[in-house]
């Protein structure tokens, strides 16, 4: 016996539903009746948008300002970069997809991002360029606003 389309669409319907989970006991039901597995730990930032553009808290060169986050940027910069971009909340090893160029699109997305959750002036061009040929100075100056700024840090 040959089912048309219509028949067909209807028993893959049916052993969708018998596939679908029934809360259990066990299970955390929230009040529209969507079942959770996991809690929430954390919640999403609110994203800052500023009609005034401000400057950098710290120039590109400053980065000596801070000795011990200095040496730390200089002498194990992946640890560093790793460490930094998982205080803004991204992925731990995102920045190490940046060895595999020499423009640094992951310093640079970060970069923007950063600026333009703070509304610091800045454009493209600048964030290619010192991503690019001032990599470790990039990563102390962005660590320096996240402080300066009191960015909750995801740890």
């Amino acid at each position: 016996m040959q089912l048309s389309s219509a028949g067909s669409a209807h028993l893959n319907s049916i052993r969708f539903i018998r596939n679908l989970h029934l809360p259990n006991q066990s299970d955390h039901i929230s009040h529209t009746g969507v079942t959770m597995s996991r809690p929430v730990m954390t919640q999403p930032q609110q994203l800052f948008v500023s009609s005034v553009e401000a400057d950098w808290a710290s120039g590109i060169c400053d980065c000596c300002d801070n000795k011990k986050q200095c040496c730390f940027a200089f002498w194990c910069c992946p640890c560093f970069v790793c460490r930094t971009t998982q205080q803004f909340g991204q992925c731990l090893c995102l920045p190490l997809l940046d060895v595999f160029g020499c423009v640094r699109p992951i310093t640079m997305s970060i970069r923007v991002s950063l600026r333009q959750r703070y509304g610091i002036k800045g454009n493209l061009c600048t964030d290619c360029l010192c991503s690019t040929f001032c990599l470790p100075c990039v990563w102390c100056q962005m660590a320096t606003e996240m402080k300066k700024q009191k960015l909750p840090t995801m740890q």
